[in-house]
């Protein structure tokens, strides 16, 4: 096994539970490390037998830009899912989304939630 890691890719968009997060939107910051089965691909010098970290940036963008979540677990849940199902390769998704503007009534920097999802537990194997 090996990872692949994805950190601080950076999306603006309108995702939480007050309305004001929807009329304002704010950047969220995601950060996947991918644990990959390597199989043949890197003796072989190929990227069909691994994960395509471009391909793998535009499925996260997709999400995180898209359908307006009240809950960044969801957004956390839906990448680790959404990056297994387009890569077999990978045994276990480890997603990270931060959210620095979180409306809450202090001084903090950043509030980030992290799910890890286990392919092949998910898919029977």
């Amino acid at each position: 096994m090996y990872q692949i890691r994805m950190m601080n890719c950076a999306f603006f968009a309108r995702h939480g539970v007050f309305d004001q997060e929807e009329f304002l939107g704010q950047r969220f910051y995601v950060d996947a490390v991918l644990t990959v089965d390597p199989g043949d691909a890197l003796e072989a010098d190929s990227i069909e037998g691994t994960v395509d970290y471009g391909v793998a940036f535009q499925e996260i963008e997709k999400i995180v830009t898209g359908k307006r979540r009240s809950l960044i677990e969801a957004i956390a849940l839906e990448i680790a899912k959404a990056l297994c199902a387009r890569f077999p390769q990978i045994a276990t998704a480890d997603i990270t989304v931060r959210k620095p503007n979180a409306p809450v009534p202090g001084v903090l920097d950043y509030v980030e939630v992290r799910v890890v999802h286990e392919a092949k537990a998910a898919n029977g194997g």
